[in-house]
């Protein structure tokens, strides 16, 4: 009987052993949270594996752009559900005083992120972009095999926050598109020199990206010689003057011709006459093979192009969000500080793709790595968009943070009876042979002022009067900075200029 009951029990013994075994060793299924982020690894690898080499295939090109817009969809949507379960949060960590207690009224007409009311809703977000981005990574397989035929750029390996402070971000198809326009030969019966207009809004990186293609060893090879105009230096000038009053940026006179690049940077309408007398002199006053850039914000440089304009957008907000989030977190992965992630997304959003305000705000909060601090710059923000808003109306943000008129900024630190504001912004080049500054070109480094926009938001500095307020100095090339011409006003005057903006509204 023992015997049997000894039996009995090993065999039970010995079937829940196996049981338990063939349990935990079949693979646990994987959420679709799990799966979205290996398959935002591959694209990654993909992604920055391709950046770092130099890609001429424009098919290639345009299926990597492809593969890059799924990757910042897919880091957007799983950022966004992971910061949700946070955002409740943050206001239990952090009391922001009444006046700069985040307002639910956005300003900014133009965000488009819908805010979710259901974890269903997200997980259902989640699965559709998890297949777009497994088609998509599905389809680039022959990309890859062919990726290894491109030479590098650098052997040396960067983490992308250190590739972004050496690269352009995004812009490769751009950069491609420049490239080709300028070292392509001119077939017989084009018209010479070859022009190409490049459009864009204020500090979308029109300069940045032109001064990159000059910049490349191929181009410095097939000019002579690189010029830089503005408007002041096309005022009564014809052809032969022209070389006089612009600035050089190369010369090489080992390529035993005389191709000119010209580029010119203009804020203001050229006149089409002047344009005219000024082309039709160039055919006979340089060597075939020279090429202009014109690059304007506005959309009446196109009719001059003898090829296809260029125009350059703002990035699309999942893209902000994944240049602005790897600029702030550095090498520091933002999923293992949640709270601060959700943070810098609600910051972000607030920031609505302004280029210049990533960069300020992504150096202030990766200097100062505290949940409270970004709590503050966040209402800073939001204070700043809700006092515009109340005088200059929604037009205030028809494009971002463009103002229309002067800007006003309640800093952490000031009494109530006092505003900052922000009279207008110029650009200063940092070296004497870069490209003229948009404004104020008269403006020189010396001039670059002390005062930090931090000292300037969190009331480390007291000014009086007028001052000015650095910024922010590119990392890239021409290496601007930016600098903000500021003033101290008492309450009532805000009171006294927004009832004038609402008898005008009336």
């Amino acid at each position: 009987m023992e015997t049997f009951l000894s039996a009995i029990l090993g065999d039970l013994t010995s079937r829940s052993i196996s049981f338990l075994i063939n349990k935990c060793s079949k693979p646990t299924a994987l959420t679709v949270e799990e799966k979205l982020q290996r398959l935002l690894l591959q694209a990654c690898f993909i992604v920055e594996e391709s950046d770092e080499r130099l890609i001429t295939n424009q098919a290639m090109l345009q299926q990597l752009n492809i593969l890059r817009k799924e990757m910042y969809r897919g880091y957007y949507t799983l950022d966004s559900f992971r910061c949700h379960g946070h955002q409740g949060d943050n206001s239990k960590d952090h009391e922001v005083s009444n006046y700069f207690a985040p307002s639910m009224f956005n300003p900014a007409k133009r965000v488009r992120f819908c805010k979710v009311t259901g974890q269903s809703v997200q997980e259902h977000l989640l699965q559709q972009v998890l297949g777009r981005l497994e088609v998509t990574i599905e389809d680039m397989s022959e990309f890859v095999m062919f990726l290894s035929s491109y030479p590098r750029f650098c052997r040396q390996p960067y983490s992308m926050h250190l590739l972004l402070d050496k690269c352009l971000f995004s812009r490769q198809m751009e950069m491609e598109h420049i490239m080709n326009f300028l070292l392509k030969e001119d077939t017989t019966g084009t018209e010479n020199p070859g022009v190409l207009p490049i459009i864009g809004p204020g500090k979308v990186g029109k300069s940045t990206l032109i001064e990159h293609a000059c910049d490349d060893e191929r181009v410095r090879n097939h000019f002579s010689q690189i010029v830089f105009f503005n408007d002041d230096d096309l005022e009564d000038a014809n052809i032969v003057t022209l070389r006089d009053s612009g600035v050089i940026k190369h010369q090489n006179h080992a390529t035993g011709g005389k191709r000119l690049l010209i580029i010119i940077e203009l804020t203001r309408d050229i006149d089409e006459g002047a344009w005219r007398r000024l082309y039709s002199a160039s055919k006979s006053h340089v060597a075939s093979g020279s090429k202009i850039i014109v690059a304007s914000r506005s959309e009446k440089i196109a009719c001059l192009g003898t090829t296809q304009a260029l125009r350059l957008k703002l990035f699309t907000q999942e893209a902000y969000w994944y240049f602005f989030k790897v600029r702030t977190f550095g090498s520091m992965d933002a999923e293992e500080h949640p709270k601060l992630a959700s943070v810098a997304m609600d910051i972000a959003r607030e920031l609505n793709g302004c280029f210049v305000g990533a960069n300020i705000y992504s150096g202030l909060l990766k200097a100062n790595f505290n949940f409270q601090f970004w709590r503050r710059a966040l209402a800073i923000i939001r204070e700043f968009k809700k006092l515009n808003l109340l005088l200059y109306g929604a037009y205030f943000f028809d494009d971002p943070w463009q103002a229309v008129g002067p800007s006003y900024v309640r800093t952490v630190n000031k009494i109530n009876s006092e505003y900052l504001l922000v009279l207008d912004d110029y650009q200063i080049c940092s070296a004497p042979n870069m490209i003229h500054c948009h404004k104020n070109s008269a403006h020189s480094e010396d001039e670059v002022p002390m005062v930090s926009v931090k000292d300037f938001l969190f009331g480390n500095v007291n000014p009086r009067g007028k001052f000015k307020v650095l910024a922010w100095r590119s990392h890239l090339p021409p290496h601007y900075s930016y600098v903000f011409n500021c003033e101290v006003k008492r309450s009532q005057h805000m009171v006294t200029r927004k009832k004038r903006s609402q008898r005008l509204c009336t």
